[in-house]
Order: structure tokens, then C-alpha cells, then sequence
């Protein structure tokens, strides 16, 4: 799948067949994360692989939008490390770059996801990092679940041209 499909044809997905994801899938998808750029190239993110479904069965308790994952073959939860990140909160825009990347790929390869926000909210950054037990320096961002849609989604054209200003305001 070209790179515009790909952006043009992804759409969130939160309903999983029970196919496997296999390891080197999900090593693929952490290295187009990886591939993501990052403010001065400190590529300050940091990565957790859930596939354990007693802990993935968790994260509904404390994120109120989650009841989707605990159907999910495997997770990635997206850090930001603060201890390299170039300047204060550039790991947001660092992780988001890599997170993005994670649900191109998956989408270029037949699976689906959906990005599941943590931060800011204090209930959610709280829970997850209890949960997998995350040191203070890590920062999550989001999570995102990955299967095998079980259903299709239609392209949706979003584009809208009085949201584009050109030159000024």
C-alpha cells in the first residue's frame, strides 16, 4: 500500500478478530515508529508491549474508553522518556509522531488500531503507569491496540477547504 492509501484509507478500529499478531509484526511496527522524526533527534520515546490479557483486562478500570482493548491481540503503549527529550514536552510531539507511524503501518499491513489517549488526564497517566509499573521519567501518551478488523470501514473525504489559510488568517 502506497503512503496515501494508507493516510487516506485508515480509520479507527476497535473491533478485533481473534488472528494472531505475530512478533515480527509487531517488531515492524515499532520500527516504522522508530523511523518517526523527533525534535533534535533525541528520540525520546519509549515503548510497552501488552499482549498479557489479565493486564490489558485492567486498563478499562481507570481509562473510561478503553472497554475496547481488552478484545485486542496486542497493545503498544507510547512513552515519552523526559530525560531526553530536547526541551520541555517535546516528548508529546515526539510520541505522536511515532504513535502515527504505528497505525500507518498497521493499517498498510491489514490490521487495525485506534489511538487511546493516557496523557494528560491525571486518572489515565496514573493508572497505566501503576499498572506496568513505569518510572517517573516515563511518560505515557497513548495506547494503541492492534488486531485484525473484523469489519471494513468506508473512506471518508475530511477534507475542508475553509479550515486552509493561506499566507495570513
Amino acid at each position: 500500500m502506497d503512503t496515501l492509501s494508507a493516510i487516506f484509507t485508515r480509520r479507527s478500529v476497535r473491533k478485533y478478530s481473534d488472528k494472531p499478531v505475530s512478533d515480527a509484526t509487531v517488531k515492524l511496527l515499532l520500527q516504522a515508529a522508530m523511523a518517526a522524526p523527533t525534535a533534535k533527534n533525541t528520540q525520546s520515546w519509549e515503548f510497552v508491549v501488552i499482549r498479557d490479557k489479565n493486564t490489558l483486562a485492567q486498563i478499562p478500570s481507570f481509562h473510561p474508553f478503553a472497554k475496547h482493548i481488552p478484545t485486542c491481540q496486542v497493545a503498544i503503549v507510547v512513552c515519552g522518556n523526559t530525560k531526553l527529550e530536547a526541551t520541555k514536552g517535546h516528548w508529546i510531539p515526539d510520541g505522536s509522531n511515532a504513535a502515527m507511524n504505528i497505525l500507518l503501518a498497521a493499517h498498510s499491513l491489514g490490521l487495525g488500531g485506534v489511538w487511546t489517549t493516557f496523557y494528560p488526564y491525571e486518572d489515565r497517566t496514573a493508572g497505566i503507569r501503576k499498572l506496568l509499573n513505569l518510572p517517573e521519567h516515563i511518560m505515557p501518551l497513548t495506547i494503541i491496540p492492534l488486531g485484525y478488523p473484523v469489519e471494513k470501514r468506508a473512506y471518508q473525504d475530511r477534507f475542508n477547504p475553509a479550515k486552509v489559510h493561506y499566507e495570513k488568517w
